[in-house]
């Protein structure tokens, strides 16, 4: 079982994936769809999937903890992108290569070759490549997105990371986390980690300000930001991998989550989201939502003393206290 998940680059779909001609249910504006078979990849047996640990693959945006400047630090997913006159190329190769799938396949498969001095954007400071970006003669490749994966370490004067920089505090190298408790699994807590702790490790973003919030946490005169640790939320029972089985499964109340990601022994990893089955995505009440929270913040034990509009010492006020859902967390109010 993998306990320390990192995901680098994008997730394949445990199943076969075919281009449907349908309304899809992801992108309103998209007349076709990305749809699951009903058959498991290659790639999936080879990794032995059907033993693998299965958890909620939870709705925000992903990080990476890995060392910048020598200290424990927190890393945002930052994608290098084609400029405007490739990406005018690479849109044309994907209508065409998606014509040549929808169609009956005559002719040679469309193909699109990338100069990467001329066709990318440049990264900003910092940037880091994911781990296993495709290399061509040392060159870094797009991935089948148009995109190169990867990272830049989030600065504490950035505007663009305010909703990163309340989730952890970098200075004093700690974290906060929204994770099942180890005495009980049915119960959600929100801890303190130290950075240091999660290094190697990706997780989750969620908060007010992220996706559109579909866990509904926070709000605007009080927005909460939490890390998710990728592969903490596990199924107390793994969901099925037939296709029937898999869409009453979603219905269930377990089954009420953005998808499902299965880990391997080998470290690899594979997913599969509600769109793949033509189900919507956000639900009214995620599973996620469902689950008591308990607050274990203690600003005690750290040796700083939090400012006061910062979550750790706004959740250090909330010690102890349990709620029914991660929806009905408030803040208590200054006498």
């Amino acid at each position: 079982m993998v306990e320390r998940v990192s995901v680098q680059e994008k997730i394949p779909c445990v199943f076969r994936t075919a281009v449907l001609q349908r309304q899809s249910s992801k992108r309103q504006d998209q007349s076709y769809h990305v749809g699951a078979l009903n058959q498991l990849t290659a790639q999936a047996l080879e990794a032995n999937v059907r033993k693998s640990a299965a958890s909620e693959k939870v709705d925000g945006t992903c990080v990476y903890v890995q060392e910048f400047r020598g200290k424990p630090w927190l890393w945002a997913r930052h994608d290098v992108k084609p400029n405007k006159q490739a990406e005018k190329r690479f849109k044309r190769f994907q209508s065409a290569h998606q014509a040549w799938e929808m169609g009956d396949k005559d002719g040679a498969e469309p193909t699109f070759t990338w100069t990467v001095e001329k066709d990318l954007k440049k990264p900003p400071e910092h940037w880091e490549p994911a781990r296993g970006v495709r290399r061509i003669d040392g060159r870094l490749q797009p991935s089948a997105s148009g995109h190169i994966p990867g990272w830049v370490p989030v600065l504490k004067d950035s505007r663009s990371h305010c909703w990163h920089l309340a989730s952890a505090d970098l200075d004093r190298g700690v974290a906060l986390l929204l994770r099942r408790r180890q005495d009980d699994g049915k119960t959600l807590e929100i801890t303190p980690v130290k950075l240091k702790e999660l290094l190697g490790q990706t997780l989750e973003l969620v908060g007010t300000n992220v996706n559109a919030n579909p866990y509904g946490l926070g709000g605007k005169k009080r927005p909460i930001h939490l890390l998710v640790p990728h592969g903490a939320l596990k199924f107390d029972t793994p969901p099925p991998f037939d296709h029937e089985e898999l869409a009453e499964w979603f219905s269930t109340p377990a089954g009420q989550v953005e998808g499902v990601v299965w880990s391997c022994n080998d470290g690899q990893l594979f997913k599969l989201h509600r769109h793949h089955l033509g189900l919507p995505w956000p639900v009214e009440e995620p599973s996620l939502t469902t689950l008591p929270v308990v607050v274990t913040v203690d600003g005690r034990q750290y040796e700083w003393d939090f400012p006061e509009t910062s979550q750790f010492y706004l959740f250090g006020r909330l010690k102890g206290q349990q709620f029914d859902s991660i929806r009905a967390v408030q803040w208590l109010e200054e006498n």
